[in-house]
Protein backbone atom coordinates (compact mmCIF):
# COMPACT_ATOMS: atom_id res chain seq x y z
CA UNK A 1 0.00 0.00 0.00
CA UNK A 2 1.20 3.33 -1.50
CA UNK A 3 1.03 6.80 -0.66
CA UNK A 4 0.13 9.47 -3.78
CA UNK A 5 0.63 13.24 -4.01
CA UNK A 6 0.31 15.33 -7.35
CA UNK A 7 0.02 19.24 -7.86
CA UNK A 8 -0.98 21.18 -11.20
CA UNK A 9 -0.60 24.85 -10.60
CA UNK A 10 -1.58 28.09 -13.12
CA UNK A 11 1.38 29.61 -12.19
CA UNK A 12 5.12 28.53 -11.02
CA UNK A 13 4.09 27.30 -7.52
CA UNK A 14 6.48 24.45 -6.39
CA UNK A 15 5.37 21.55 -4.48
CA UNK A 16 7.96 21.22 -2.48
CA UNK A 17 6.45 22.15 0.48
CA UNK A 18 3.39 19.50 0.44
CA UNK A 19 5.68 17.61 -0.27
CA UNK A 20 8.74 18.11 2.49
CA UNK A 21 7.23 20.82 4.97
CA UNK A 22 3.90 20.59 5.70
CA UNK A 23 2.98 18.90 9.01
CA UNK A 24 1.28 15.83 6.73
CA UNK A 25 3.88 16.06 4.03
CA UNK A 26 4.32 12.94 1.32
CA UNK A 27 7.75 12.79 3.06
CA UNK A 28 5.96 12.75 6.73
CA UNK A 29 4.05 9.97 5.71
CA UNK A 30 6.45 8.17 4.49
CA UNK A 31 7.20 6.84 8.11
CA UNK A 32 3.64 7.80 9.83
CA UNK A 33 4.60 4.73 12.39
CA UNK A 34 6.34 1.55 12.46
CA UNK A 35 3.86 -0.49 10.78
CA UNK A 36 2.88 1.67 8.07
CA UNK A 37 5.84 2.98 6.92
CA UNK A 38 6.85 3.44 3.24
CA UNK A 39 10.14 1.49 2.88
CA UNK A 40 10.20 0.30 -0.47
CA UNK A 41 11.36 3.21 -2.67
CA UNK A 42 10.10 6.77 -3.51
CA UNK A 43 9.81 8.85 -6.84
CA UNK A 44 9.22 12.41 -7.71
CA UNK A 45 7.99 13.10 -11.37
CA UNK A 46 7.43 16.54 -13.13
CA UNK A 47 7.85 17.98 -16.89
CA UNK A 48 10.78 19.77 -18.52
CA UNK A 49 10.45 22.49 -20.34
CA UNK A 50 9.99 20.64 -23.32
CA UNK A 51 7.50 19.03 -22.45
CA UNK A 52 9.14 15.15 -21.67
CA UNK A 53 8.85 14.00 -18.30
CA UNK A 54 11.35 13.49 -15.98
CA UNK A 55 11.56 11.25 -12.57
CA UNK A 56 14.36 11.25 -9.87
CA UNK A 57 13.67 7.87 -7.76
CA UNK A 58 14.63 6.31 -4.88
CA UNK A 59 15.28 2.13 -3.74
CA UNK A 60 14.49 2.81 -0.28
CA UNK A 61 11.98 4.62 2.55
CA UNK A 62 12.19 8.68 1.92
CA UNK A 63 12.57 9.09 5.81
CA UNK A 64 16.09 6.66 5.93
CA UNK A 65 19.18 8.72 6.16
CA UNK A 66 20.65 7.48 2.92
CA UNK A 67 17.22 8.34 1.05
CA UNK A 68 16.25 11.80 2.63
CA UNK A 69 18.74 13.98 1.14
CA UNK A 70 17.72 12.55 -2.50
CA UNK A 71 14.42 12.99 -1.82
CA UNK A 72 14.37 16.46 -0.53
CA UNK A 73 16.57 17.54 -3.44
CA UNK A 74 14.24 16.31 -5.84
CA UNK A 75 11.61 17.99 -4.22
CA UNK A 76 13.03 20.78 -4.52
CA UNK A 77 14.22 20.12 -7.91
CA UNK A 78 10.69 19.27 -9.22
CA UNK A 79 9.22 21.80 -11.92
CA UNK A 80 5.79 23.31 -11.68
CA UNK A 81 3.05 23.14 -13.16
CA UNK A 82 2.58 19.79 -12.57
CA UNK A 83 4.36 17.49 -10.26
CA UNK A 84 3.50 13.68 -9.21
CA UNK A 85 4.82 11.87 -5.42
CA UNK A 86 4.95 9.01 -5.05
CA UNK A 87 6.14 6.33 -1.93
CA UNK A 88 6.51 2.49 -2.22
CA UNK A 89 4.90 -0.27 0.31
CA UNK A 90 5.18 -3.48 -2.07
CA UNK A 91 3.07 -5.31 -2.86
CA UNK A 92 3.91 -9.16 -3.69
CA UNK A 93 1.47 -11.43 -5.93
CA UNK A 94 4.27 -12.97 -7.34
CA UNK A 95 5.48 -14.20 -4.28
CA UNK A 96 9.07 -12.99 -4.72
CA UNK A 97 12.04 -13.11 -1.99
CA UNK A 98 11.95 -9.42 -0.63
CA UNK A 99 14.98 -8.39 -2.23
CA UNK A 100 14.01 -9.23 -5.83
CA UNK A 101 11.01 -6.53 -5.17
CA UNK A 102 13.95 -3.51 -4.61
CA UNK A 103 15.02 -1.44 -7.49
CA UNK A 104 14.94 1.80 -9.49
CA UNK A 105 12.62 -0.14 -11.81
CA UNK A 106 10.14 -0.84 -9.22
CA UNK A 107 9.93 2.42 -8.29
CA UNK A 108 7.08 5.27 -9.05
CA UNK A 109 6.11 7.38 -10.80
CA UNK A 110 6.10 5.28 -14.09
CA UNK A 111 6.77 7.31 -17.41
CA UNK A 112 6.65 7.03 -20.89
CA UNK A 113 8.06 10.20 -23.47
CA UNK A 114 4.63 12.17 -22.52
CA UNK A 115 2.96 10.33 -19.50
CA UNK A 116 3.11 10.35 -15.89
CA UNK A 117 1.59 7.48 -13.80
CA UNK A 118 1.81 6.54 -9.71
CA UNK A 119 -0.66 3.77 -8.22
CA UNK A 120 -1.89 2.97 -4.92
CA UNK A 121 -3.21 -0.50 -4.52
CA UNK A 122 -2.11 -3.98 -6.17
CA UNK A 123 -3.30 -6.19 -8.87
CA UNK A 124 -3.51 -10.23 -7.69
CA UNK A 125 -2.75 -11.63 -11.29
CA UNK A 126 -0.13 -9.71 -12.94
CA UNK A 127 1.44 -12.19 -14.83
CA UNK A 128 -2.30 -13.54 -16.49
CA UNK A 129 -2.97 -9.47 -17.23
CA UNK A 130 0.48 -9.18 -19.19
CA UNK A 131 -1.04 -10.68 -22.58
CA UNK A 132 -3.46 -7.63 -22.57
CA UNK A 133 -0.54 -5.31 -22.62
CA UNK A 134 -0.46 -5.36 -26.41
CA UNK A 135 2.45 -4.15 -28.29
CA UNK A 136 3.50 -2.35 -24.86
CA UNK A 137 4.28 -5.70 -22.70
CA UNK A 138 7.99 -5.92 -24.01
CA UNK A 139 8.34 -2.70 -22.45
CA UNK A 140 8.45 -3.91 -18.70
CA UNK A 141 11.27 -3.63 -16.92
CA UNK A 142 10.43 -4.51 -13.44
CA UNK A 143 8.33 -7.21 -11.15
CA UNK A 144 5.92 -4.10 -9.89
CA UNK A 145 2.31 -5.35 -10.80
CA UNK A 146 1.53 -1.51 -10.72
CA UNK A 147 4.02 -1.32 -13.44
CA UNK A 148 1.37 -3.83 -15.71
CA UNK A 149 -1.22 -1.72 -14.95
CA UNK A 150 0.35 1.33 -15.85
CA UNK A 151 1.08 -0.23 -19.07
CA UNK A 152 -2.65 -1.36 -19.45
CA UNK A 153 -4.11 1.86 -18.38
CA UNK A 154 -1.22 3.52 -21.34
CA UNK A 155 -2.58 0.77 -23.93
CA UNK A 156 -6.62 1.71 -23.12
CA UNK A 157 -6.26 5.56 -23.21
CA UNK A 158 -4.42 5.06 -26.66
CA UNK A 159 -7.11 3.19 -27.98
CA UNK A 160 -9.89 4.80 -26.74
CA UNK A 161 -8.44 8.67 -26.69
CA UNK A 162 -9.40 9.46 -23.15
CA UNK A 163 -7.46 8.54 -19.90
CA UNK A 164 -11.71 8.34 -18.11
CA UNK A 165 -12.36 5.88 -21.32
CA UNK A 166 -9.06 4.33 -20.80
CA UNK A 167 -9.47 3.84 -16.69
CA UNK A 168 -12.89 2.30 -17.30
CA UNK A 169 -11.62 0.14 -20.17
CA UNK A 170 -8.75 -1.07 -17.68
CA UNK A 171 -11.18 -2.08 -14.15
CA UNK A 172 -13.37 -4.03 -16.87
CA UNK A 173 -9.88 -5.92 -18.32
CA UNK A 174 -9.47 -6.74 -14.82
CA UNK A 175 -12.53 -8.11 -14.26
CA UNK A 176 -12.37 -10.05 -17.39
CA UNK A 177 -8.99 -11.36 -16.11
CA UNK A 178 -10.30 -12.74 -12.98
CA UNK A 179 -13.69 -14.41 -14.60
CA UNK A 180 -11.25 -16.03 -16.93
CA UNK A 181 -9.32 -17.41 -13.91
CA UNK A 182 -12.24 -19.16 -13.10
CA UNK A 183 -13.44 -15.97 -10.04
CA UNK A 184 -10.80 -16.85 -7.59
CA UNK A 185 -11.67 -15.90 -3.73
CA UNK A 186 -10.31 -12.72 -4.34
CA UNK A 187 -11.05 -9.20 -5.80
CA UNK A 188 -9.69 -8.18 -9.46
CA UNK A 189 -7.47 -5.44 -7.10
CA UNK A 190 -7.46 -4.36 -4.05
CA UNK A 191 -6.87 -0.66 -4.65
CA UNK A 192 -7.05 1.09 -7.86
CA UNK A 193 -6.25 4.78 -7.15
CA UNK A 194 -4.30 6.51 -9.49
CA UNK A 195 -2.47 9.61 -10.67
CA UNK A 196 -1.74 10.04 -14.54
CA UNK A 197 -1.05 12.77 -16.39
CA UNK A 198 -1.06 12.76 -20.06
CA UNK A 199 1.01 16.10 -19.79
CA UNK A 200 2.24 19.06 -18.14
CA UNK A 201 -1.18 21.08 -18.22
CA UNK A 202 -3.62 18.07 -17.42
CA UNK A 203 -4.22 15.86 -14.11
CA UNK A 204 -6.07 12.09 -13.67
CA UNK A 205 -7.31 11.29 -10.56
CA UNK A 206 -9.14 7.94 -9.95
CA UNK A 207 -10.61 6.35 -6.59
CA UNK A 208 -11.29 2.90 -6.21
CA UNK A 209 -10.50 0.04 -4.14
CA UNK A 210 -12.74 -3.08 -2.95
CA UNK A 211 -12.61 -4.39 0.84
CA UNK A 212 -11.92 -2.62 3.90
CA UNK A 213 -8.07 -1.74 4.77
CA UNK A 214 -9.03 0.22 7.71
CA UNK A 215 -8.08 3.44 8.06
CA UNK A 216 -5.95 6.55 7.16
CA UNK A 217 -2.21 6.94 7.86
CA UNK A 218 -2.47 10.17 9.91
CA UNK A 219 -6.24 10.48 10.05
CA UNK A 220 -8.28 7.69 11.89
CA UNK A 221 -11.71 9.63 10.95
CA UNK A 222 -10.55 8.74 7.22
CA UNK A 223 -10.15 4.92 5.27
CA UNK A 224 -7.30 3.99 4.07
CA UNK A 225 -8.02 4.19 0.20
CA UNK A 226 -9.93 7.25 0.59
CA UNK A 227 -8.44 10.06 -1.32
CA UNK A 228 -8.65 14.02 -0.85
CA UNK A 229 -7.91 17.37 -2.80
CA UNK A 230 -8.13 20.85 -2.75
CA UNK A 231 -9.14 23.00 -5.33
CA UNK A 232 -8.96 26.73 -5.83
CA UNK A 233 -8.22 28.92 -9.15
CA UNK A 234 -4.88 28.40 -9.00
CA UNK A 235 -3.95 25.25 -8.69
CA UNK A 236 -5.00 21.23 -7.57
CA UNK A 237 -3.49 19.14 -4.83
CA UNK A 238 -4.51 15.81 -4.43
CA UNK A 239 -3.30 12.41 -3.13
CA UNK A 240 -3.74 9.84 -0.69
CA UNK A 241 -4.75 11.72 2.21
CA UNK A 242 -4.89 15.48 3.54
CA UNK A 243 -1.43 17.13 3.41
CA UNK A 244 -2.17 19.40 6.70
CA UNK A 245 -4.37 18.87 9.76
CA UNK A 246 -6.51 21.60 8.55
CA UNK A 247 -10.34 19.70 7.60
CA UNK A 248 -11.70 22.26 5.86
CA UNK A 249 -9.17 22.69 3.10
CA UNK A 250 -9.95 19.13 2.48
CA UNK A 251 -12.39 17.66 0.10
CA UNK A 252 -12.44 13.79 0.07
CA UNK A 253 -12.76 11.95 -2.87
CA UNK A 254 -14.08 8.72 -2.49
CA UNK A 255 -14.47 5.29 -4.31
CA UNK A 256 -15.69 5.25 -7.76
CA UNK A 257 -14.76 8.77 -7.91
CA UNK A 258 -12.34 10.67 -10.74
CA UNK A 259 -10.80 14.16 -10.67
CA UNK A 260 -9.95 15.70 -14.10
CA UNK A 261 -8.27 19.20 -13.73
CA UNK A 262 -6.56 21.29 -16.62
CA UNK A 263 -4.15 24.26 -16.41
CA UNK A 264 -6.20 26.99 -18.96
CA UNK A 265 -6.48 30.40 -19.67
CA UNK A 266 -4.03 31.52 -16.42
CA UNK A 267 -6.53 29.05 -13.91
CA UNK A 268 -7.13 25.69 -13.25
CA UNK A 269 -10.28 24.04 -13.87
CA UNK A 270 -11.53 21.39 -11.87
CA UNK A 271 -13.84 18.60 -12.81
CA UNK A 272 -15.64 16.19 -10.03
CA UNK A 273 -17.71 13.07 -11.30
CA UNK A 274 -18.41 9.28 -10.98
CA UNK A 275 -16.33 7.25 -12.76
CA UNK A 276 -19.14 5.54 -15.56
CA UNK A 277 -18.47 1.55 -14.54
CA UNK A 278 -20.89 -0.70 -15.95
CA UNK A 279 -23.47 -1.33 -13.81
CA UNK A 280 -23.06 -5.21 -12.29
CA UNK A 281 -19.34 -5.17 -12.70
CA UNK A 282 -18.50 -8.05 -10.87
CA UNK A 283 -15.95 -6.87 -8.54
CA UNK A 284 -15.46 -10.13 -6.55
CA UNK A 285 -15.71 -11.10 -2.83
CA UNK A 286 -14.91 -8.71 -0.09
CA UNK A 287 -12.21 -9.84 1.57
CA UNK A 288 -12.18 -10.45 5.56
Amino acid sequence: MCRLFGQLTAKDEPAEPWLVRSDRSLLAQANASPQTAQRDGWGIGWFTSTGRPHVQKGTRGAFEERERDGFTAAARASLPPLVIGHLRHASNPLGLPPERLIGLENSQPFDTHRVLFAHNGAIPFPTETRPLLGVHEPQLQGVNDSEVLFWLLVRNTEEHDDPLRGYVHTVDDLVRVRIGLGRPKIPPFSGLNVLFAPGPAELWAFCLWTGDHGEGLLDPSRRYYEMAYHAAPHRVIVGSEPFDGEREFWTSLASGEYLHAIRSNGHVEVVRGRIPLPSGLDLGPTPT
